[in-house]
């Protein structure tokens, strides 16, 4: 079985290929093809990734190319982690928005849908490719932020593909760490969109474990709960919000704190991985494997160790130390994207169901949604495919945010796929972290002149 990663000379093309490498015998795979647009990045990050591979699993081939028509020629399973624009972009971006006083956040507000203005284009090039070259059954994991509209974009185009997060799994792990239960032996469900979701019906063993983990004293310093007050509780009847509700939940804190940071988080992640593309100039990794490696950590924690302390001020749950590379292969696979994939996978080609979280077509599971929207929800997945569970509970000031944003994430699909000005206005309209006529017209205005400066035709 083949499986090919577009956009595979990433930053984060080393875990990816570890979480591949560990969980290659699920989906039987014997190849892999890392693609990406930029030789630099796959002569760092692909053959970074490729050694770390081929030392996990040695029987398994792992190529490079610059090709999207060689990658995904007779491919089984394609992922999707693309970063359209480059780091530069999405500096950009936070400073248009910052100018006006909004918040300013890659995936969520104005900068998620100029994110999706460039991302959405190259990936319906890249689905009809996969259409025409790779086997008739193909299955497209999309990874690329913002994953939520991107999802949502290529399955209204008619290109069936599953959109996964990593967000959802890595709450999951902390709260089952915290209960000291094995993760297996914990489940609770999850409902909302991508970015906006919340979590409930916690279990261990099938036994509730509601109470004591709303009374654990750790649930706000253990895990992503830190960055919300307790009382968050009481205004979502219970429901634990996804990380990302922080940034609806506590806007004006974070746009405030934001101001008095010395770097954007934008700014932080392009100047450290500029430092390490200086320090990884003339290492050739499949040559120099242990120094390129250790480069590589020094710099990324430095993001890791960094991650949303600009907009909350709080240190992250856990810390990040550069690992020896025998720690970091001989380190169980804490999962991520592919080995979510590849249980996927494994669960639909083998017939032995399994739950998820995945952004899928609604199908009714959340009331007041179409059936076509795309959603991140609990899922059974079997040979038949993903199945969303119905959620039936929601407390109505939740569901009205789904619903707000969902007709946001529409109508910024709408706009994208006809390239029209005015409806990309009505979707900033809608969305709740921009919500002002002026500002939005002034914002799309800002986007178009980069996109277009980036070889993008002219909007209506």
């Amino acid at each position: 079985m083949k499986l090919c990663v577009l956009g595979g000379g990433g930053v984060r093309s080393c875990f990816l290929a570890k979480s591949i490498a560990c969980n290659a015998s699920l989906a039987n795979l014997t190849e892999v093809v890392l693609m990406d647009v930029d030789q630099a990045k796959l002569d760092r990050y692909g053959k970074l990734a490729r050694q770390i591979a081929i030392r996990i699993a040695p029987s398994l081939r792992v190529t490079l190319t610059r090709s999207v028509e060689e990658a995904v020629t007779d491919a089984d399973f394609v992922i999707t982690t693309i970063r359209s624009g480059g780091d530069h972009s999405r500096v950009r971006d936070e400073e248009i928005v910052s100018r006006y006083g909004l918040l300013a956040q890659e995936t969520t507000g104005a900068c998620g849908f100029a994110m999706a203005m460039r991302s959405i284009p190259v990936l319906l090039d890249y689905c009809e490719k996969i259409k025409r070259l790779a086997h008739p059954n193909c299955l497209i994991f999309n990874f690329t932020n913002p994953s939520g509209i991107v999802t949502q974009a290529l399955n209204s185009c008619g290109y069936p593909v599953y959109g996964i997060c990593d967000a959802p799994s890595e709450f999951i792990k902390q709260l089952a760490a915290m209960l000291n239960v094995a993760e297996d032996r914990f489940a609770c469900e999850c409902f909302g969109l991508n970015h906006l979701s919340w979590f409930t019906h916690f279990q261990v063993d099938g036994q509730d474990v509601t109470e004591r983990i709303f009374n654990d004293p750790q649930l706000f310093s253990k895990t992503e709960m830190r960055l919300f007050e307790p009382q968050v509780l009481k205004m979502t009847d219970g429901c634990l919000p996804n990380e990302y509700l922080y940034f609806y939940y506590y806007t004006r804190k974070v746009i405030a704190s934001s101001a008095q940071a010395k770097e954007s988080r934008a700014q932080l992640i392009e100047r450290v991985n500029a430092q390490m593309n200086q320090a990884l100039e003339g290492v050739d990794p499949d040559q120099e494997f242990e120094k390129a490696f250790r480069i590589f950590f020094e710099h990324y924690n430095i993001r890791e160790n960094n991650y949303m302390m600009n907009e909350s001020g709080k240190a992250r749950v856990r810390h990040y130390d550069v690992p020896s590379v025998e720690e970091f292969l001989k380190a169980p696979d804490e999962g991520g994207y592919a080995g979510v994939a590849l249980r996927f996978v494994r669960a639909w080609s083998q017939n032995e169901p399994v739950e998820m979280i995945l952004s899928i077509p609604n199908h009714g599971a959340i009331p007041g949604l179409r059936d076509e929207d795309v959603v991140e929800i609990s899922c059974r997945i079997d040979k038949d495919g993903a199945h969303p569970i119905d959620q039936r509970q929601i407390p109505q000031p939740i569901l009205n945010l789904i619903q707000t944003m969902k007709e946001y994430e529409r109508t910024a699909v709408r706009a994208i796929l006809n390239r029209d000005r005015d409806l990309a206005i009505k979707a900033l309209l809608i969305n709740p972290l921009v919500a002002n006529l002026d500002l939005a017209e002034k914002i799309v205005d800002a986007f178009l002149m980069e996109v277009q400066k980036e070889g993008q035709p002219p909007w209506k």
